[in-house]
């Protein structure tokens, strides 16, 4: 909430495990949301899966696919990211080298209106495209193209913030190496602007 303090019911909370940093547990929330994933749909090994939108959070719903083994491709657009999938294990892609109509499942991360169009090139007859993005405004989509290759649209919101938590705790995720700044809380101004930048992951405010 950007403040040193405040107050929220005590059935909110989420006790961090001890060997959780306070860094990795400010990413509870995106986390629990990639976690959502696993929940709807039951992606497994070499299932062909390919994730559009690799910024925030299209980066943590990335690493929890990887845990279920699956043949994932991640489409990028920046170096920065493509370093951190390679790190991970994580195939990092242009758009131009997935062919249409390959993927079981399309994850669209993107927040914007092309998102759900590419996955739409993108998934095969009878696929699913599971769609993290929330845009302003109406989305004109080729809903014949649904109807005909009869392809499944799961929204996915939230998630099971335990699930996310016991992933930090176990350190099967790496969070830290997406955190691209910090600033004290007086120089949120500059948080903001910083965070607002093209290509730039997590920016962290400190009281």
């Amino acid at each position: 909430a950007f403040a040193d303090s405040f107050c929220l019911p005590a059935e909110n909370l989420h006790v961090v495990p001890e060997n959780a940093a306070d860094e990795a547990a400010v990413f509870t929330e995106p986390l629990a949301a990639s976690c959502q994933i696993l929940e709807q749909v039951n992606i497994e090994a070499n299932d062909r899966v390919v994730l559009i939108g690799a910024g925030k959070l299209g980066m943590l719903c990335a690493q929890v696919i990887q845990t279920r083994g699956a043949d994932l491709s991640v489409i990028v657009k920046r170096e920065k990211q493509r370093d951190l999938l390679e790190k991970w294990g994580i195939r990092a892609v242009g758009q131009e080298s997935v062919p249409d109509g390959m993927a079981d499942y399309v994850v669209d991360c993107t927040g914007s209106v092309e998102g759900f169009n590419a996955a739409l090139q993108l998934v095969r007859p009878r696929g699913t495209i599971i769609l993290k993005s929330t845009v302003s405004g109406m989305t004109p989509a080729d809903l014949t193209a649904v109807a005909v290759r009869e392809i499944q649209i799961v929204g996915s919101r939230c998630g099971p913030f335990d699930k996310a938590l016991h992933l930090l705790q176990t350190g099967q995720m790496d969070v830290l190496s997406m955190i691209d700044g910090e600033y004290p809380l007086d120089d949120a101004p500059a948080a903001f602007e910083h965070a607002a930048q093209r290509g730039v992951l997590k920016i962290l405010l400190r009281p």
